[in-house]
């Protein structure tokens, strides 16, 4: 039996207990909804495994529709605003880079775009970093024939195409994504896509300056002498 003082000491070192319990619990759930948010970023920088290829993973955003709009504000209003980023290409889905994980994967990927109804005319585009066991010629030829095959109305087209397929292979990886407008934005070039808008306001201005200049430098004819001669003596 506990006399009354035991009692009431015990008590109150079970209520500082419970306190530093409930902290303990405040704190902890405060660092999972922390690593939670961190986790749930919109932009997350990711290693991508390869010099000079910065890999930005998103959350809740359509990579393709996020950079066709980047790259259209700068074709529209000419600015460049960015000095370190030469290209910005959008990744809408990844597998395995080898041959036959491709084909599996790309067999339903292409379907928003190319399975009938829907056709269009496309081109593909392969660049491999860090990878030397894959075939540039026949990761082209196999993903033609799965186009082809969701709609045989599908048509190549090298010159100006509808959808241009990015096929980016970083190691073991395998980025996939069909794009837009990719020769109107000079291949997605960021550089570029300011650099050519700004050569074409460029050349109405300066072939009227070569004129201008072509007429002054002109040589005076022995009839606009003898007419200026002749204003000056009537003067």
């Amino acid at each position: 039996k506990f006399s009354d003082q035991e009692e009431q000491m015990s008590g109150s070192t079970k209520e500082e207990d419970e306190d530093d319990v409930e902290a303990a619990l405040k704190k902890e759930v405060g660092q999972i909804r922390a690593s939670a948010e961190q986790k749930l970023q919109r932009f997350q920088s990711v290693e991508s495994g390869a010099n000079n290829v910065v890999f930005i993973r998103t959350q809740g955003i359509e990579p393709e529709n996020l950079v066709h709009h980047i790259l259209k504000d700068m074709h529209t209003t000419k600015k460049n605003k960015t000095r370190a980023i030469l290209r910005m290409l959008p990744v809408s889905g990844t597998c395995k880079a080898f041959m036959e994980d491709m084909k599996k994967y790309t067999e339903t990927f292409f379907e928003p775009w190319f399975k009938a109804p829907k056709k269009g005319t496309f081109q593909i585009v392969y660049k491999a970093r860090n990878n030397s066991h894959m075939s540039r010629e026949e990761v082209i030829k196999e993903l033609a024939g799965i186009v082809g095959s969701l709609n045989p109305e599908n048509k190549v087209d090298l010159n100006n195409p509808e959808y241009t397929i990015l096929v980016e292979i970083i190691k073991t990886v395998c980025c996939l994504s069909v794009v837009r407008d990719y020769v109107l934005f000079r291949k997605y070039n960021l550089q570029e896509v300011v650099r050519s808008n700004k050569e074409d306001t460029q050349k109405t201005p300066s072939s009227l300056t070569e004129e201008q200049n072509s007429k002054v430098v002109k040589p005076e004819t022995e009839e606009e002498k003898s007419s200026k001669e002749v204003k000056q003596e009537n003067k």
